[in-house]
């Protein structure tokens, strides 16, 4: 006889299967879900109902317990305590930054963890999401990219930081609608593009209708310039994209986005200009870090405007954010107003992003985990 846990994708991680309580649930499609409630012993015709009941109390309501859904039967919710459950990512450690930035390191179920940012900004706020342990970039200003790519995040990894993270503000949907995440940005640990199965799974949950909701125009999603995924995003998903770029030309790309080896900056812009559903009312943000005197020449700027002209986009500038043993230091402010003004002239929206919880090693480029990929033989053994 099958367990509960082979209802669920084969590409979904163990981790989704072998929580604290059986099955977790969270990050679960539709059709998994009806195939689990079916071992339970719930009729055929009586699924599809129990799926949408299951799916608005989870990602409408938000609540933490079986026992709380009480339209469900008094023997389904013994059921469903007994072999699942929806659970979130543990948290280890919570450091708030002076102005009002919250950082959370949360641990897996497997014991890694990760690291989610929540930034606030008057009655709202964005919520930064992890998509991998550690990362496989090893960019060279990113402080992520000093550890080794541990593994892939779950759909309901990805999904159970969101609801974390709502669960800690008190921001499940209340009367008048208002959402203190009114925003979430696929810009934590890892390349979500390298995880794009699951990060998609996740993500479409969290636009669905009928659950939690928020619209595709209030996710934006990041990447290093993963060409070949770019389009499939664009096609599928259609959220907004940010493109790290970080340099004009490949020669200083290849150093501090190695990636470029593989995916120039000739190819990564013609994939910006192919973006499905990009137009001037929906810009591709170009997110370049300020280096001193490694990218933030006048010159780097004029090429800034070339390569960009003709393209609905934003320029975001970010002052270097510090790591301990990072090799570069932050462009001076003069530098920074002046490489503005030039793409400013050129007719490019080109904010300078004010940096946030640094003093709690939250800001851009400044997450990292003490986690680490373990060798089989030692998995083994433990």
């Amino acid at each position: 006889m099958s367990t509960l846990a082979e209802t669920i994708p084969a590409d979904t991680d163990a981790n989704a299967k072998s929580g604290g309580h059986g099955l977790n649930l969270i990050g679960l499609p539709r059709a998994a879900l009806s195939e689990t409630l079916s071992r339970l012993g719930v009729p055929t015709r009586q699924c599809k109902m129990r799926v949408g009941q299951l799916w608005r109390w989870m990602y409408n309501r938000g609540v933490t317990s079986f026992d709380e859904m009480s339209d469900l039967g008094k023997e389904l919710r013994q059921r469903l305590n007994e072999g699942c459950n929806i659970e979130r990512p543990a948290i280890t450690t919570t450091l708030n930054s002076t102005d009002g930035t919250i950082k959370w390191l949360l641990r897996l179920a497997d014991g890694n963890e990760v690291e989610m940012v929540y930034i606030p900004d008057l009655d709202h706020g964005a919520l930064c999401i992890s998509s991998q342990v550690g990362c496989t970039l090893n960019c060279d200003f990113c402080h992520t990219g000093t550890m080794p790519l541990v593994r892939n995040l779950t759909a309901g990894e990805i999904l159970g930081q969101f609801m974390l993270a709502r669960d800690c503000l008190d921001d499940w949907p209340n009367p008048d609608g208002h959402r203190k995440i009114s925003t979430i940005v696929m810009m934590g640990m890892g390349e979500p593009l390298l995880n794009y199965d699951n990060v998609s799974q996740a993500l479409n949950i969290i636009m669905d209708s009928d659950g939690i909701a928020l619209s595709r125009r209030s996710i934006t999603l990041s990447t290093a310039g993963l060409v070949p995924a770019m389009e499939r995003c664009g096609r599928e998903l259609r959220v907004n994209l940010a493109v790290s770029l970080h340099a004009v030309t490949d020669k200083v790309r290849d150093q501090l986005v190695p990636l470029n080896r593989k995916h120039p900056i000739a190819e990564l812009i013609q994939a910006c200009r192919d973006y499905p559903s990009a137009n001037n009312s929906r810009r591709i943000t170009f997110e370049y870090v300020m280096l001193q005197e490694v990218n933030d020449s006048l010159e780097d700027a004029n090429e800034l405007v070339r390569l960009l002209r003709g393209l609905p986009a934003k320029i975001n500038l970010i002052p270097f954010n510090p790591w301990p043993g990072a090799p570069y230091q932050c462009s001076s402010n003069n530098r920074i107003h002046r490489f503005a003004s030039i793409l400013n002239d050129a007719g490019f929206s080109a904010p300078i992003r004010a940096p946030r919880g640094r003093d709690i090693m939250a800001a851009c480029g400044q997450l990292k985990s003490a986690s680490e990929k373990i060798p089989a033989s030692r998995r083994k053994n433990s």
